[in-house]
């Protein structure tokens, strides 16, 4: 039980990631850089194979001499126990082939991007004469941030190593496998950007472009059948795009792109504008002549077809059946020819070892190139460097747009230049984007702080307004972030708040003030009153009968406002109108017996009247009489209105009346 187990005291087994026929791959923990990694274990009950182990042993020495951001990482190698390890980088999300069946269809950027990566990467490992041999989208994570990373170099092959340049087993997964891999051919660079150019058709479509039931099947459409058109299950495919897949897959190799550079070059131009409805590429065309093309020699490789775990074994480890068979025939005699071609190719063989030899001599054996440590934690730059054989020297801090805080922006000596073991190599690492201080901005310009940071480069700069009664219009208020704070201006929205001026004021109903109200009011607010005056019959005399602006309405300070006061109603006219009344003395039958009478009995007489000027509450006049007495009364009567009269005889109202007002 692997869980739980340390290896050499440092890589902690945390839990298991994934397998293959060759060996199992599980999540440590590393004791002593504090960081998780992916350690890859042969397999125990293959311990015991020399041959594998020295394959396991190849995978690891192909691997470290390939540093690339989009590359995993080899940080260890190992053994303990009968236990051969190698300790990877740790890549956190999913494998392309999970992410193309999740994400489909994938936006033509993101495929451009996200295979620009793949073909440097392989770029990368072809300028170290490795064949990767095994492209497939299983082999190539992609993390949370959309970086690629490929991995899985165990079946690569240096060209240099020709004790295992042909194999009797067909190596990678049948469906990206190149035509002449599907011969038992030799894989070369040209094999790699096949696989890519069936990888980049996968990402497009969303599946492979040959299936079948078996895998000698698919293998023989690789070798006989075009390629189908991803642009005829979807049109909107640029026809650039298409074209990539079209010459990155031809059964030629020597058709196909030169170099995965070439590759790279295509993809960094095939969304241009220019170049979207380009005309389809189309391959060179064969000679004419009929060939026949060997396909599978042996029912083992035909086997191995179906074997996407990929298993390698070349012509000194797994012998065919057809050399079984030759070693139970009779071994004929080589003919003098053969014996003169031997000769000659020994003389050659020898003359090229020398060569090497002095070309190796002439090399400086103690220089080492300074690995790119570039973007990694101070950690892990400092283990890679370490790891390398050179001496850590300074740490220096340093602002940076574009290395996340904390990360390494630059190494001195720089990435790449050729220096002994042991050189003092310092590490520049990112402090983040430089900061600014905020300045105080209030009581200025809205117009020229907006144009003063916009110059600075802080993000977005933006207003908000408020009525101010002590700031003056277009002037700042106040502002977020405040005055001191320490900001990156590219990452900052800065917010000013800009007066409106004073707030306007919402006017009262003014009806029923008097003068003095009206002073007071003015005063308070700030606004000027003016008055006039008119006649009113329901409004008493000083107060307010209206006002311009109305009640309700918004107005600034300083405005001016009318007011009408009453006067009081209007004063009518008035007119003089003379009435002469008879007073009678007393009844006929009275006046009889004061006729036979020498000296009547006076009759006391009160006369009221009702104008402008009297009312019936006070007599108008009072006498006494003996007799009929006729009286004038004048009457002073407002116009609209009637005047009364009513005489009372020893308090007997005898007579009464109206009078009209004269027209």
């Amino acid at each position: 039980m692997m869980i739980g187990k340390r290896l050499s005291g440092r890589y902690k087994i945390i839990s298991p990631i994934g397998g293959g026929g060759m060996a199992n791959v599980f999540l440590a923990r590393d004791m002593i850089l504090d960081r998780d990694v992916a350690v890859k274990i042969l397999r125990i009950d293959l311990a015991d194979e020399s041959n594998l182990i020295r394959r396991f042993q190849r995978e690891a020495q192909s691997a470290t001499s390939l540093v690339h951001p989009n590359i995993v990482g080899i940080y260890d190698v190992g053994e303990e126990n009968d236990l051969h390890y190698i300790v990877m980088e740790y890549v956190e999300g999913m494998d392309l082939k999970q992410y193309i069946q999740e994400k489909h269809p994938i936006p033509f950027e993101e495929t451009v991007e996200i295979m620009k990566q793949i073909v440097s990467a392989i770029s990368a490992a072809h300028k170290y004469h490795i064949i990767h041999r095994d492209i497939k989208p299983q082999n190539i994570l992609i993390d949370h941030d959309g970086v690629v990373k490929i991995t899985d170099f165990g079946i690569a092959m240096a060209l240099s190593e020709t004790s295992i340049t042909q194999t009797n087993s067909l190596v990678g997964s049948v469906h990206y496998l190149s035509p002449e891999q599907a011969r038992g051919g030799m894989a070369t660079q040209k094999s790699d950007i096949y696989s890519l150019g069936i990888v980049l058709y996968e990402l497009l479509s969303g599946q492979v472009p040959y299936d079948g039931e078996s895998a000698v099947s698919i293998a023989i459409k690789h070798l006989q059948g075009s390629i189908p058109s991803v642009r005829q299950e979807n049109p909107a495919i640029p026809q650039s795009l298409e074209n990539i897949i079209i010459k990155a897959t031809v059964k030629d190799p020597t058709s196909r792109y030169q170099s995965a550079d070439e590759m790279e070059a295509d993809l960094e131009t095939c969304l241009n504008e220019e170049r979207l409805n380009e005309p389809k590429f189309i391959p060179r065309a064969d000679d004419g002549d009929t060939k026949t093309i060997p396909i599978i020699a042996t029912k083992n490789a035909m086997r191995n077809l179906d074997d996407t775990v990929t298993q390698t074994a070349n012509a000194e480890e797994l012998p065919t059946e057809e050399e079984k068979l030759d070693e139970k025939k009779p071994k004929k005699k080589m003919s003098k020819k053969k014996k003169i071609f031997w000769i000659v190719l020994a003389v050659i063989l020898l003359f090229a070892g020398i060569i090497l030899t002095l070309w190796l001599l002439g090399k400086n054996p103690t220089e080492f190139e300074i690995p790119d440590v570039t973007g990694k934690t101070e950690a892990q730059a400092i283990s890679r460097l370490q790891k390398d054989g050179f001496t850590i020297g300074r740490t220096i801090e340093k602002n940076s747009d574009s290395v996340k805080e904390g990360n390494v922006i630059s190494t001195d000596p720089e990435a790449g230049e050729m220096k002994e073991k042991g050189t003092r190599v310092s590490i520049y690492i990112s402090i983040g984007s430089k900061k600014v201080t905020m300045e105080d901005y209030s009581g200025r310009s809205y117009e020229d702080t907006e144009k003063v940071l916009q110059e600075q480069g802080f993000k977005t700069v933006s207003k908000k307004e408020e009525y101010n009664d002590s700031v003056e219009k277009g002037m700042i208020i106040s502002q977020t972030p405040t005055a001191g704070t320490e900001v990156v201006a590219k990452d900052t929205d800065v917010e000013l708040t800009v007066s409106r001026g004073q707030a306007p004021i919402t006017l009262k109903d003014l009806r029923g003030y008097n003068q003095t109200a009206l002073d007071d009011y003015a005063a308070s607010i700030g606004i000027t009153i003016e008055t006039s005056e008119e006649n009113s019959d329901s409004v008493d005399k000083g107060q307010v009968i209206s006002q311009s602006p109305t009640a309700g309405t918004s107005i600034n300070a300083g405005s001016t406002v009318k007011v009408v006061i009453s006067k009081g109603p209007k004063e009518k006219e008035v007119k003089s109108v003379t009435k002469t009344i008879t007073i009678p003395y007393g009844e006929a039958e009275d006046n009889k017996d004061d006729e036979n009478n020498d000296s009547p009995e006076a009759k006391h007489i009160k006369i009221f009247i009702e104008d402008k000027n009297h009312s019936m509450s006070t007599p108008y006049r009072e006498l006494d009489i003996t007799k009929d007495t006729s009286v004038t009364i004048t009457f002073e009567i407002e116009e609209g209105s009637k005047g009364s009269y009513k005489v009372v005889r020893d308090d007997t109202t005898i007579d009464e009346g109206t009078v009209d007002y004269p027209n």
